[in-house]
């Protein structure tokens, strides 16, 4: 059943729905440089992880997500995942102040667990990123250090997003890059099919790391989607228990 807004007593119109925050978590390695593009064209709080900008021991994905959910102030929020960081948000995304969800290239692809076959998609998928952007992908990967990268690989690798994606009654919006080799689209379109309000975006000529290489185009997605958790019966006006 749908809610509505009521003015509380004393008023003579509708109350103005709350504008919710947007908060962006890196993806696998990376940190704020990998979003600061974007981050121009749209506000976002930004919040770093261990593997995710914070080279700190890797608790357990459902840890992770306790602790992005510390982080989420008094709500609403859209919160915004990229690569790696897409299944932690999906963990966290059951909580009740979560107005909507986009998730960037989420992982991680089944058929990508083996290391082999991880590898080759990894590199198919690098060789159609723009050149400029890979030094900054490599300072980024040095910085976060990669014991802390193959912790995090090891703990949010086999956690099935879909699976998550069942219990998360906001919208929830896929984004993949025409171009993404560890984003497949069959697997983008499953992924999003798991959401109860999921939907999918691709993005033309784009690669793996949207956020970098193509902000103005995710900063579109970004603001449709805060205008859909803004809007009267957006978010979470089904009522989706957390």
């Amino acid at each position: 059943m749908r809610s509505r807004l009521v003015p509380p007593l004393g008023t003579t119109g509708p109350v103005r729905p709350v504008i919710p925050r947007l908060v962006l978590v890196p993806g696998l390695g990376l940190d704020d440089r990998s979003s600061r593009r974007l981050r121009r064209r749209v506000a976002a709080d930004l919040v770093l992880l261990p593997g995710m900008g914070r080279s700190a021991p890797v608790p357990g994905l459902d840890v992770l997500a306790a602790r992005l959910r510390t982080r989420l102030g008094t709500g609403p929020v859209v919160l915004v995942g990229h690569s790696q960081s897409c299944q932690v948000v999906a963990a966290a995304a059951v909580d009740p102040r979560v107005a909507g969800v986009v998730l960037l290239g989420p992982t991680t692809d089944p058929r990508l667990h083996s290391v082999r076959r991880l590898g080759t998609w990894w590199l198919r998928t690098a060789l159609r990123e723009p050149w400029w952007q890979l030094p900054l992908v490599l300072l980024q990967w040095l910085s976060t250090g990669p014991r802390a990268m193959r912790a995090l690989w090891r703990v949010a690798a086999p956690d099935r997003i879909d699976a998550r994606l069942r219990a998360v009654g906001v919208p929830v919006t896929v984004v993949r890059g025409t171009r993404d080799r560890l984003c497949p689209g069959d697997w983008a379109r499953q992924v999003a099919a798991a959401a109860p309000r999921g939907s999918l975006v691709e993005v033309p000529g784009a690669a793996h790391m949207t956020p970098q290489t193509h902000p103005d185009a995710v900063a579109a997605v970004l603001r449709e989607a805060l205008a859909g958790a803004t809007a009267p019966g957006g978010g979470r006006a089904g009522g989706v228990s957390p």
